[in-house]
């Protein structure tokens, strides 16, 4: 026994030792953050473990450093963790540890934003909705009771990782922390109160002692020991306030989110990367894309209200993991081109000065390679420049980057990796038509049974509800004296309402979208009703579509039929109900009972056939097989209405495809000039979502599998069917002396060449033409090349493609592959 403890402690000592010698030093200067001393340029993308899978990270963690990354950024979400008070949850896809590890595994480092208020369009920003029931909360202000929490959960999270030996210091890859999340934007709402508050989160994250940087972001005043950062879509003007803190960017946005009502926002790569090489240039050391990931908000974990389930935001790596490209590809030739100048831009010399139009920083410095940008900041003009004895053609709003100043080794507009155009595949042919079972919600039995408690006013949403559901009911009766028709009025702040008078459904109303963070939505509902003499009954539900995550004091946004009025008006007579005995009930039937289980099979309840369609207030239920491959696989909820949809259990997210985007707003992307959300937009028209994202860990291997859905106000299940994602077209635009690489990105090879033409083409994907020149046999080439196989690469130059007789200065070479 002596001998096997004297073992265990050798291993133990072994482990230390090995910890030990891992440990790195995490400090920073006015240039950069340094890693044992030595400066570091960091670039760095968001993935956030809860809107994908830990069967996904790894995949997710291995593509994000092949495409050049150093580091993984993620908040830390408080409400998913704890969603009542004391009650924590770390396990599945909220495994924060396992995350981290999983990124340490792969070699990078860890940034990790604990807030714990973190806005991320995500549900109530990341707060647990408890706080706003504990009386005397104050949220994000200078409150003691929300401090305390705030502080009790901040620990834990350290607690947890300095357990396991995640920070730098002890071995671990965490380099860098964040406390509060863009408080600058909101500070001065809450005035003294605000600003003690952001010095007392200053002072928490020192005491915690984690041997790595602190930062706030969006925080001109952070107070020390925490650094201020910078988020926005460009960042080459942001000057820290402290002069002896490096330039770094927590958010650099690459897309933007999308709600209910709006298209889908894109932002073009020609811009991201002219802003990351424009970053860097002007001295900034550490970047982080957000996202690099987006995923999903599975469950009911979108916030906005009205934020779409899909979080792909137009990032890197699409909502199912794929290569977005050429995002992917072209930032991933940026960040080569930046890490081949990085000694020289980290202790280099800086020169910066015009030529004509043309912006030229040198980076230079002895014993060192320089390393120079030039940079055409005009958004519609091409400019040629003499530089160093050579010309350069730079296309309006870009920047070329020469490592060694003599040969241009990118340009942040001229793109050289293919477009891929990813495709949905359906199924095989035995779940092409899904056998619905269903049963109705029992709205009338519910009706009937008396609520949780009864109030005589009427009392916000989520102060009743916790955010344990999407829906309230507020339930009153009336003793009317005579008969006759009537007016009902409902004033409220929910999302939207179903109204019931005397058991009869009367209508149905949501609020507007308008695409605005600070909306409060309220809208006035009226109907005619028909009153009996006696008792009349009344009934509401009010309905959620994700809690407000941000503004200031977003947290006392109302929700619901919050003080109403809740009237009835008969000529000019106006009954007001408001203050009537009001009983409440938190969710529906159906949500109560767990329907969405797959094991919940009640021979009773659910009907074999004859499914209804159209109907409002209905489960559906079907059996599918998982679909064979590798592939993404997606759920086409189009026919439905709104609702929410699970797979064995799981939610995959509210659906809501009856909402279309508006119908202006698309129009061909511009990359040049100031990006903003609105100017790079498709699907107008369409439904702001449809396919919804099914991870294949949620899927049984080989068995059958259960969806269920609530459908809230009538649709078709009949349309509903499961499909894969894959490459369908993969298109290259390629100039002269670079490579042309194509690739179906999974299990399909090239099937046929459906365009290639070197010299002058026009038009772009699944749009080329020819140009005025062309060499005759490049078809035939590229066919030869690439025809039967998964990928292949073209070296683009008449040595390979033939001559073309072509007067341009610069030669391309167009290519549109199908995959199959």
């Amino acid at each position: 026994m002596n001998s096997l403890i004297g073992f265990s402690y050798v291993l133990v000592v072994i482990a230390w030792l090995f910890q030990l010698a891992l440990a790195a030093e995490v400090s920073y200067d006015k240039r950069a953050l340094k890693i044992n001393g030595e400066r570091k340029i960091v670039i760095s993308g968001s993935i956030h473990y809860p809107r994908s899978t830990p069967e996904m990270w790894p995949d997710l963690i291995r593509k994000a450093k092949e495409g050049g990354l150093d580091a993984i950024e993620t908040y830390v979400f408080w409400n998913a963790h704890e969603p009542r008070r004391k009650e924590y949850h770390f396990e599945d896809n909220l495994d924060l540890v396992r995350f981290i590890k999983d990124v340490q595994s792969a070699g990078l480092y860890a940034i990790v934003r604990l807030g714990p208020y973190v806005c991320a369009e995500w549900n109530y920003g990341g707060l647990p909705v408890w706080l706003h029931q504990t009386p005397g909360m104050q949220i994000r202000t200078d409150n003691q009771l929300f401090k305390d929490e705030m502080q009790t959960f901040v620990t834990l999270i350290i607690n947890m990782f300095k357990k396991d030996k995640l920070f730098a210091p002890q071995g671990g890859n965490i380099i860098l922390a964040q406390i509060e999340n863009e408080y600058g934007d909101v500070e001065h709402y809450y005035g003294d109160a605000g600003r003690s508050y952001v010095q007392w989160c200053a002072k928490l994250a020192g005491s915690l002692e984690i041997g790595v940087p602190w930062v706030m972001c969006k925080q001109k005043d952070a107070p020390s020991p925490t650094l201020e950062t910078h988020n926005g879509f460009y960042g080459e003007s942001y000057q820290p306030s402290n002069s002896t803190t490096p330039k770094m960017w927590t958010e650099n946005w690459t897309g933007w989110f999308v709600a209910w009502g709006t298209p889908i926002e894109h932002r073009p790569v020609e811009d991201l990367a002219y802003s990351v090489a424009r970053f860097f240039q002007s001295g900034g050391t550490l970047q982080n894309y957000y996202m690099y990931h987006g995923g999903t908000n599975f469950g009911r974990t979108a916030g906005g209200p009205y934020m779409i389930t899909s979080y792909d935001y137009d990032a890197p790596l699409d909502e199912y993991g794929n290569p977005n490209q050429p995002k992917w590809g072209h930032l991933q030739d940026l960040h080569l081109a930046i890490k081949a100048m990085e000694k020289t831009l980290l202790y280099g010399k800086t020169k910066t000065y015009y030529l004509n139009e043309t912006l030229v920083t040198t980076y230079y410095g002895a014993g060192m390679q320089p390393g120079c940008f030039l940079t055409n900041a005009n958004s519609s003009h091409h400019t040629t420049v003499t530089f160093q004895g050579k010309q350069y053609v730079l296309p309006p709003w870009s920047t070329s980057i020469l490592p060694g100043c003599k040969k241009e080794a990118y340009n942040t507009a001229k793109v050289s990796t293919q477009a891929s155009i990813m495709v949905k595949c359906p199924t095989t042919k035995e779940d092409a038509s899904l056998s619905w079972s269903w049963r109705p919600e029992r709205i009338r039995e519910n009706l009937k049974r008396d609520g949780v408690f009864t109030k005589h006013e009427l009392i916000e949403q989520k102060l009743v509800t916790g955010d344990a559901s999407d829906y309230l009911w507020y339930m009153t009766s009336v003793d009317l004296s005579k008969e006759g028709q009537m007016k009902l009025r409902v004033n409220t702040a929910g999302h939207g309402l179903h109204a019931f008078f005397n058991e009869k459904h009367i209508g149905s109303h949501y609020a507007p979208f308008d695409g605005e963070h600070n909306v409060n939505y309220s809208f006035v509902f009226e109907q005619n009703v028909v009153a009996k003499p006696g008792r009349n009954s009344i009934a509401l539900l009010s309905i959620s579509v994700g809690l407000k995550n941000y503004g200031p004091a977003f947290d006392l946004n109302p929700e619901g039929i919050v003080g109403g009025p809740v009237e009835l008006i008969r000529a000019n007579d106006i009954l007001d109900l408001s203050s009537n005995p009001w009983s409440y009930k938190i969710g529906i039937d159906g949500e109560e009972r767990r329907f969405y289980l797959h094991t919940s099979d009640d021979p009773h309840g659910w009907q074999p056939s004859g499914f209804p369609t159209m109907r409002p207030f209905t489960w559906y239920k079907t059996k599918f097989s998982t679909p064979l491959g590798k592939d993404p696989v997606v759920l086409d909820t189009i026919g439905m209405g709104k609702g929410e949809a699970w797979v064995n259990g799981k939610s995959i997210g509210r659906f809501w495809p009856k909402y279309l985007a508006t119908t202006d707003g698309c129009k061909p992307c511009d990359y040049r000039g100031g990006f903003s959300p609105g100017n790079c937009q498709t699907g107008c028209g369409q439904p702001s979502q449809r396919w919804y994202h099914v991870p294949r860990s949620f899927l049984k291997a080989g068995e059958t599998n259960t969806l269920v859905l609530f459908e809230e106000i009538g649709g078709d299940p009949s349309r509903v069917s499961f499909q894969t994602v894959t490459t369908g077209v993969a298109c290259g635009n390629v100039h002269e002396g670079k490579t042309l690489t194509l690739s179906c990105q999974g299990e399909r090879s090239i099937s046929s060449i459906q365009f290639a033409s070197f010299g002058d083409p026009h038009g772009t994907c699944k749009a080329f033409r020819k140009g005025s020149c062309e060499a005759k046999k490049a078809l035939s080439i590229v066919q030869q090349a690439c025809v039967g196989k998964s990928s292949c690469s073209i070296d683009v130059s008449e040595a390979i493609l033939g001559e073309t007789n072509c007067s341009v200065f610069v030669k391309r070479l167009a290519v549109q592959a199908a995959c199959s």
